[in-house]
């Protein structure tokens, strides 16, 4: 599939118009349905009721673009399953979520709904060879796949606790795999990386300090299987089979690093880790003197940095690579550390 620099640029800008667009019309369609995240609970941060559904614009803008993408240029079989095992997983995710956020499901549910969607994702993308670095045993690849899709829908999941946090770090993420993405000719992951990227920064013109919508459990979990379906398809230009197994890890290294800081947290304190609190790094960040906006931007720079760890260790030689992955782990140890160390509640 041949996509130029014109065609990447247009996907971006198309939807991420359209996503803008889409977004305060789900809004006011949350609004007038009442599906709103009330500060009822000890954990939310937000003092006002602020109307979900931002998830929903996200997946519809991030569908129709790829397959209208797909018919304009010349759809095949071979292109139209390629896009669908990665959508449809997802979409599928979206909707758990969705009805989540109707009518509020408990954790068990959500993580049932999780693994059979990881299942799913493990079982298309190992049968039809599509995992980026396979260990060589069908079993282990597929349970690798699987732990991977349920960490990340969770770690997203998780991550969404913050005006604009989730939404742009999503959009560093997605900015990333592009590039790595076509550094190695994966147009096909590319064009979706861009797709997402577009979309989501058009939810963050509604999504900013002070939030005029949530994504909701619905775009969390339908972005979280995407970025975790992309990630394990991705191959990336290293030389050595630690690096390219880092290099996923990186690109979502805050929200795997505040899911680790909520999780221990709780299970220190004896709380199941499915339990709310204010205890992710956002709130950390909050206490310690932050405001909201710059809890985000925060947030963001730190996803910017493992992006670019990633990055370079893409580029140093391969007698390096494993000195730089390093390193990496070990700014995110001290930084998991620091923010254990800070107030949990």
């Amino acid at each position: 599939m041949q996509i130029s620099s014109f065609q990447y640029l247009a996907l971006f800008v198309i939807t991420y118009s359209l996503v803008g667009l889409l977004t305060p019309i789900m809004r006011r369609v949350a609004i007038s349905k009442q599906i709103l995240d009330t500060p009822t609970s000890a954990h939310k941060s937000h003092t006002q009721a602020v109307p979900y559904l931002g998830g929903v614009a996200i997946l519809i803008g991030v569908v129709v673009v790829s397959y209208t993408a797909l018919v304009f240029n010349g759809v095949t079989g071979n292109n139209f399953w390629l896009a669908t095992s990665v959508l449809a997983p997802a979409v599928a995710m979206g909707l758990v979520g969705l009805w989540d956020d109707l009518k509020n499901l408990p954790p068990l549910s959500r993580f049932i709904g999780q693994s059979i969607a990881g299942l799913v994702v493990a079982v298309l993308m190992v049968i039809s060879k599509n995992v980026a670095n396979p260990t060589g045993s069908t079993y282990i690849d597929m349970l690798i796949t699987v732990i991977w899709v349920v960490g990340i829908c969770n770690a997203i999941n998780f991550f969404d606790n913050l005006d604009g946090g989730a939404a742009g770090t999503v959009a560093i993420s997605a900015i990333f795999l592009t590039y790595f993405a076509l550094s190695n000719g994966q147009s096909f992951i590319a064009a979706l990386s861009v797709v997402v990227a577009g979309g989501t920064l058009g939810f963050l013109i509604w999504n900013r300090t002070p939030a005029r919508i949530y994504m909701g459990d619905a775009g969390a979990l339908f972005l979280g299987l995407l970025l975790a379906t992309l990630t394990i398809r991705l191959n990336p230009d290293t030389q050595t089979l630690f690096a390219s197994f880092a290099t996923p890890v990186l690109l979502l290294a805050i929200p795997i690093l505040d899911t680790c800081v909520a999780v221990f947290s709780r299970l220190r304190r004896g709380i199941s880790p499915f339990h709310g609190g204010k205890d992710h790094l956002s709130h950390r960040l909050i206490r310690l003197g932050f405001s909201r906006k710059q809890a985000a931007i925060s947030l963001w720079i730190l996803s910017i940095l493992f992006g670019f760890f990633a990055v370079v260790i893409a580029l140093v030689s391969k007698q390096h690579e494993v000195n730089y992955v390093m390193i990496s782990i070990l700014i995110w140890l001290l930084l998991f550390i620091g923010f254990l160390r800070t107030a949990d509640q």
